[in-house]
C-alpha cells in the first residue's frame, strides 16, 4: 500500500534573484566545461577511427593451437574455445559454475520514496514550490536509505546485509594463448544459474538459518514468495559460460594484450564465438560512431543547460509580473538554443579543421543557416507583438 505526503516552501523574488546569479557562475562552468568536451570527444573519435582504420590493414589471422614467435609484437585474430583450470565459486554461499564471470545478484523488499515537485510563481516574483513525498513497497538491488526520507515513520528499512558480486577467473587459455582479466572482462553472454536444493539449503543456512525457497531460478529469503515482506531477499545467479570467443589484440610471448598503434592509441576487441577479422573491425568502427554521437548528444544538452543557466536571470527579473516573465524566459530559451547551435557547431569544427577541413567548413554552413532561420523567426515574432491592433 502506498503512502503519500505533501509539503509547500515559499521563496521571495530576492532569494530567486540571488540564486540565479549562482547559476549564472554554474552556467559558464558548465559551458567551459562541454565545449572542452565536445573538442575531446571530435579528437578522439578521429583518432580512433585512424587507429581502426591502421589495425585493419596490419591485422594476421593466426591458429590458436600454438605460438608462431615471427608474430611477435604484430596485431593477430585468434579464434578458438576458451578454457580454464578450475570453477568459479561464491564462497559465502558455496555456489560453483565453469565459466569466465559468475555473478551473484542480490535484491531486497524495501521502503522506496519518490519525490514529484510543482513550481508555481507568484505575483510580486516569489516561487510556490508544492512537493508531494509517495513511499511505496519494492525490490531494489540497492540499499535504500530509510533515514533520509522525508518521512521516516512508517517507512523504515532494514540494513541490507547481503549484497550482489562478482567473482572472474583472473586468467584462462585461448588455446596455447594465455588471457588475463583485460580481455577476459570484455567476454559477455551472462547466463542464469539453475540453483540444486543442496545450494538453495547452503543458501538458507548462509543466511542465517531464515527459510529459503526456489523462486524463478534464484532462491527466495522470506515466508512466502507471493507475499514479500520488507526485509526479504530474492537471490540469483547468472554466468558467463566458457566457449568460442575471437580476439585482435598485440602478441607478447604467450599472452594476448592491448596493442599499440602508431598515433599511440590501443587496440583490443574481443567477441563470443567465431568473428571473422573485418567483422570485428566493422563493429568496432560502428561502436566509435555510436559513442561519438552519444557523446555529442549528452555534450550539446549539457551545454544548453548551461546556457539556459546564464540567461535565467532575465527570467527571474521579469517574473515581478508573473505572464511577462514566461514570455521572457520562452524567449531567453530560445536564444540559448541558438548559442549552444553556434557554440557547438564551432567547437566540432575547430578540432576538425585539424583534420578535415572541407567537412569542417560544411558544418559550419549548416550552423549558420540554422542561426539565420532562428533570428529571422524571432523577428518576425518581435513585429507580430509590436504590431498596433486595427492596422494591416
Amino acid at each position: 500500500m502506498n503512502s503519500v505526503f505533501a509539503e509547500t516552501k515559499r521563496v521571495s523574488w530576492f532569494s530567486r534573484l540571488k540564486n540565479s546569479a549562482l547559476g549564472l557562475l554554474v552556467g559558464l562552468m558548465l559551458i567551459a566545461g562541454m565545449v572542452w568536451l565536445l573538442s575531446w570527444n571530435e579528437g578522439r573519435t578521429i583518432r580512433e577511427a585512424r587507429s581502426l582504420a591502421e589495425g585493419a590493414g596490419l591485422v594476421v589471422s593466426v591458429d590458436s593451437a600454438s605460438i608462431d614467435p615471427r608474430n611477435e609484437g604484430r596485431l593477430v585474430h585468434v579464434t578458438g574455445p576458451v578454457t580454464t583450470e578450475a570453477p568459479l565459486f561464491d564462497p559465502i554461499f558455496g555456489v560453483r559454475a565453469d565459466g569466465v564471470r559468475l555473478v551473484r545478484q542480490v535484491e531486497m523488499y524495501q521502503w522506496q520514496e519518490e519525490a514529484l515537485s510543482q513550481t508555481v510563481t507568484k505575483a510580486g516574483g516569489g516561487e510556490e514550490t508544492t512537493t508531494t513525498y509517495s513511499y511505496s513497497k519494492g525490490w531494489s538491488d540497492t540499499p535504500q536509505d530509510s533515514s533520509r526520507f522525508q518521512v521516516v515513520a512508517g517507512h523504515e528499512n532494514p540494513a541490507m546485509e547481503i549484497r550482489g558480486q562478482r567473482f572472474r577467473q583472473s586468467e584462462a587459455k585461448l588455446g596455447a594463448f594465455d588471457l588475463d582479466d583485460t580481455i577476459l572482462d570484455r567476454i559477455g553472454g551472462e547466463q542464469p544459474v539453475a540453483l540444486t536444493r543442496e545450494q538453495l539449503t547452503a543458501i538458507g543456512v548462509a543466511s542465517g538459518g531464515k527459510l529459503a525457497s526456489l523462486a524463478e531460478n534464484g532462491a527466495y529469503i522470506g515466508l512466502n514468495p507471493t507475499a514479500p515482506e520488507i526485509g526479504d531477499y530474492r537471490i540469483s545467479y547468472a554466468v558467463v559460460p566458457l566457449g568460442a570467443v575471437s580476439v585482435v589484440a598485440g602478441q607478447a610471448g604467450s599472452r594476448l594484450g592491448p596493442y599499440r598503434t602508431t598515433i599511440g592509441n590501443e587496440i583490443l576487441l574481443v567477441e563470443n564465438g567465431a568473428v571473422t577479422a573485418d567483422q570485428m573491425f566493422a563493429a568496432a568502427e560502428a561502436g566509435n560512431t555510436v559513442l561519438q554521437w552519444g557523446l555529442r548528444a549528452a555534450a550539446l544538452l549539457f551545454l544548453f543547460v548551461g546556457f539556459t543557466f546564464v540567461v535565467a536571470p532575465l527570467g527571474v527579473l521579469a517574473d515581478v509580473l508573473p505572464p511577462l516573465g514566461a514570455a521572457v524566459r520562452l524567449g531567453s530559451g530560445l536564444v540559448a538554443f541558438v548559442l549552444t547551435t553556434v557554440a557547438g557547431a564551432l567547437t566540432i569544427a575547430i578540432v576538425w579543421f585539424w583534420y578535415r577541413p572541407l567537412l569542417a567548413l560544411g558544418v559550419l554552413a549548416s550552423a549558420a543557416a540554422i542561426a539565420a532561420i532562428l533570428i529571422q523567426i524571432g523577428r518576425l515574432r518581435a513585429r507580430k507583438s509590436r504590431r498596433v491592433p486595427g492596422k494591416p
